[in-house]
């Protein structure tokens, strides 16, 4: 994964600089208005919220076609994020690979990881750890979203709570954090985030768990624990995303999505979360809800 000083990155011109130390990162609020970010934070979601509950309630198709789109738009942002051209040998061999990699995903996981291993392997050989570990990154957790939909019997049910608990978490540690503020969580990695919003975030997934157990029949100890642990890895994945644009030098992956950044911004907590998901539907069982 990337390594070295952020300092001696040079930061192309079409990313934005980081912000002094102490201040938000991601989406700092104007003087005077922690909410300034508020109104397109809805707006974006009005858009983007129905389009992966769509993909994800049609399954199939729609959805396989939503996620090799989105794996194209991850590679661009990680070639951009590497200071490499898509155009370049290396960036175009990894957009292609993430996208083989996601069509693989929806026939076979086993080959979908297979020929992820190839294209990191590609990549290391081109251009070295930093492209072959985003092929890793991205790779598993596409695999991993592909593989749950499958699931004829649970695949409908498992993402759309994974998807809601990474929402709730993503949700409760906003609200939180701007009403109660407090503390810094990790003010190196990531300095708007606060204790009370990763405690915030934590009940937010907790709640999904609760209310999956009360409509679904299952047992909320376990639903909540459930949700409990992808509400974390979730925020860890937030973190983890802002721990890697400080190593790459830049405030934001794009701007393709307003108020959020772009794609990597965006899906830091699915990303994290997707694999984890993936290998506790393995553990216990294909045709099994995760929170019964």
């Amino acid at each position: 994964m990337p390594a070295g000083n952020a300092d001696s990155v040079p930061v192309p011109p079409e990313h934005t600089p980081l912000a002094p130390a102490g201040s938000d990162v991601r989406h700092p609020p104007r003087a005077g208005d922690k909410w300034g970010d508020l109104l397109v934070r809805i707006l974006s979601a009005l858009v983007l919220v129905p389009l992966a509950l769509g993909g994800i309630w049609a399954g199939a198709l729609p959805w396989v076609a939503l996620v090799v789109l989105i794996a194209g738009g991850l590679g661009v942002e990680w070639v951009a994020l590497c200071h490499e051209t898509w155009r370049s040998v290396a960036g175009l061999s990894v957009i292609l690979s993430l996208v083989s990699t996601a069509v693989a995903g929806s026939i076979s996981p086993l080959a979908a990881l297979l020929l992820a291993a190839l294209a990191i392997a590609l990549a290391l050989i081109l251009r070295g750890p930093r492209l072959g570990g985003g092929i890793l990154y991205i790779a598993l957790a596409t695999i991993a979203l592909l593989w749950l939909r499958a699931d004829p019997a649970a695949g409908r049910g498992n993402l759309l709570f994974l998807m809601l608990t990474v929402w709730a978490s993503d949700i409760g540690a906003y609200l939180a954090g701007r009403l109660i503020g407090g503390a810094k969580l990790a003010p190196r990695i990531s300095p708007g985030k606060t204790w009370s919003g990763g405690l915030g975030g934590l009940l937010g997934a907790i709640a999904i768990g609760l209310a999956a157990s009360r409509l679904g029949g299952g047992a909320p100890l376990h639903a909540g624990l459930v949700a409990a642990l992808l509400g974390v890895i979730a925020q860890a994945g937030d973190l983890f995303e802002s721990f890697l644009k400080r190593r790459f030098g830049v405030k934001d992956s794009s701007h393709l999505i307003p108020g959020h950044g772009g794609l990597l911004d965006r899906l830091d907590g699915v990303l994290a979360a997707a694999p984890v998901a993936a290998m506790l539907a393995l553990i216990i069982g294909r045709g099994v809800s995760l929170w019964m």
